[in-house]
């Protein structure tokens, strides 16, 4: 059985998210709510969510000295980021001018304000039901149709400054990077457990990821 880790660091939906892995389990993993770098380190598939301001996800990820621990998880297993988890990955946060991990070359910067579509103005943050257009074929977008809602809550979006690191897009009004991925590392702006019937199946589709990906 293999051993599938859900960071804490005090910043996320944690058990909204060990429920959605559970809730698709089958018995194949053993999922696990950890704080400690060493069980991070040993598992072998990790999970990183975030929720709430980018300077306090990484101050909080630092005082846990998970920083590392998470980092080097993205060099050699499957891995999965969802919300301000795959915002840390990225250089730079307009957020608080927040230095992330680095793991991708790229900035998350905010929606900008006075924005509009046919219907009117727009809110930000941007929040609720939005389509996901596929970009490239991904093992976690498997029986997942293009264009599916998921569900977002985000004032901030990914800038990768490489293209290719782009899986999916979505709509805000402009179309923006909302799915990230390179080799095991695969990584959402929406939040996957919160998105009913098309979440749980990336969340299931997760599990099964031996974090490879065909060209």
């Amino acid at each position: 059985m293999i051993n599938v880790a859900v960071i804490d660091y005090g910043m996320g939906n944690l058990h909204s998210v060990v429920k959605s892995l559970e809730a698709v389990n089958e018995g194949r993993a053993r999922i696990m709510l950890t704080s400690d770098p060493e069980a991070v380190l040993k598992a072998d598939k990790v999970v990183f969510p975030g929720q709430g301001a980018m300077p306090d996800c990484m101050r909080e990820l630092n005082a846990h000295g998970l920083a590392e621990a998470v980092l080097a998880s993205t060099r050699d297993k499957p891995f999965f980021g969802i919300c301000v988890g795959a915002q840390l990955l990225f250089e730079q946060s307009e957020e608080g001018n927040t230095p992330g991990l680095g793991l991708f070359k790229g900035r998350v910067r905010r929606f900008a304000d006075g924005l509009s579509d046919a219907h009117g103005r727009l809110k930000v943050p941007h929040m609720g039901w939005n389509r996901v257009f596929q970009t490239r074929s991904h093992p976690l977008f498997a029986g997942i149709e293009d264009g599916e809602r998921f569900y977002f809550v985000h004032s901030y979006y990914f800038d990768p400054a490489e293209a290719v690191l782009t899986v999916g897009e979505s709509e805000y009004p402009r179309r923006f990077s909302c799915v990230v991925g390179r080799e095991n590392v695969f990584a959402t702006q929406f939040h996957t457990e919160k998105s009913h019937t098309a979440g749980l199946r990336m969340m299931k589709n997760f599990l099964a990821w031996d974090g490879t990906v065909q060209p």
